[in-house]
């Protein structure tokens, strides 16, 4: 049965809301690299099981699986380290909020990768406003108080990167697209080889000497329990990285990357309310200021243009058409 992608695109706007709250759960015992290596690992499993399951066959190897690595790395290995490390020095909320440029970021690299599809000046102009929000969130003008640079800067590159990766993927994978898991499927599996290498890297690099050579997957220092961690990380990675991974790709292809990509609109306020219900996290009035111009140029930028469209650009509905 079809499901309409509004339905698929709430449940995205829930589930990615609650990642921040997870991811926070999962530093209690585990390091950012562990948390991404875990949750991709355990997405990786669930789309794989679920197109064996249902007979979806993978891509045909060659040039596609170029493609998908890109696709894997700025999709998925890159973000799910940036936003941990990044919550190791500021709220959940603050992070869901950083993850609020992602539309910003698609319009940027929209003009960089799909040169034909030019913005119009409403959006350009909302771009430029987005950005003043980051900068009001930051408060440059303030010594003290203010949320750490690096920590939020780590949740804006994870935001951006979200938006390079969706670009590239319409760029240069949409005709390759069949439907289905594979795609998704594949771009999890490049993911989890990438991060299984970054892994044994980082365990090689933290190695005990005297104590011996701990196992990658051992929680850090000083944690009471892995369990809890553990399994959010868990729900994160079967839920928050392989379910959500297959609606996005369906959200994508029905209407494409830039109004995909206004899945943030939600996510900050999803990831905010939990953040305060369940870690007391509270914001400053110029984080909440900034979020509010972030999100109205967000929705600004999610409008369809209205009018013929330029010459050159491909519309959306037959880049849609093409990757079914």
């Amino acid at each position: 049965m079809r499901v309409p992608w509004p339905v698929k695109f709430g449940a995205l706007a829930l589930i990615w809301g609650a990642s921040f709250l997870l991811m926070k759960v999962g530093l209690g015992a585990l390091a950012p690299v562990q948390i991404a290596t875990l949750r991709i690992l355990s997405g990786a499993l669930t789309v794989l099981a679920a197109a064996l399951l249902m007979g979806v066959r993978l891509p045909p190897f060659g040039r596609i699986w170029g493609h998908l690595a890109v696709a894997g790395l700025v999709l998925c290995s890159i973000p799910f380290v940036l936003f941990p490390l990044g919550e190791e020095r500021v709220s959940s909320a603050l992070a869901g909020i950083g993850n609020a440029t992602t539309p910003l970021s698609t319009v940027l690299f929209t003009v960089l990768l799909l040169p034909a599809s030019r913005p119009d000046g409403r959006t350009v102009a909302a771009v430029v406003t987005g950005f003043l929000g980051v900068v009001v969130i930051m408060q440059p003008w303030q010594a003290q108080g203010r949320p750490d640079l690096v920590g939020f800067a780590m949740t804006l590159l994870a935001g951006a990167s979200y938006g390079l990766g969706w670009t590239y993927v319409k760029r240069f994978l949409s005709k390759d697209d069949l439907g289905g898991l594979g795609m998704p499927a594949a771009q999890l599996l490049m993911a989890a080889v990438q991060m299984v290498a970054v892994n044994l890297v980082w365990w090689w690099l933290h190695r005990e000497g005297d104590a011996g050579i701990p196992a990658p997957w051992s929680p850090v220092p000083g944690s009471s329990s892995a369990l809890g961690p553990v399994v959010a990380i868990l729900v994160l990675g079967v839920v928050g990285t392989g379910l959500a991974f297959v609606l996005q790709y369906d959200v994508v292809r029905e209407v494409g990357p830039t109004v995909g990509a206004t899945v943030t609109y939600v996510i900050p306020v999803v990831a905010v309310v939990l953040g305060m219900v369940f870690l007391h996290e509270r914001l400053q009035w110029p984080q909440v200021v900034g979020a509010v111009i972030i999100l109205a140029s967000a929705v600004v930028i999610g409008r369809p243009r209205r009018g013929p469209v330029p010459t050159g650009e491909v519309p959306e509905e037959e880049v849609t058409h093409r990757s079914r």
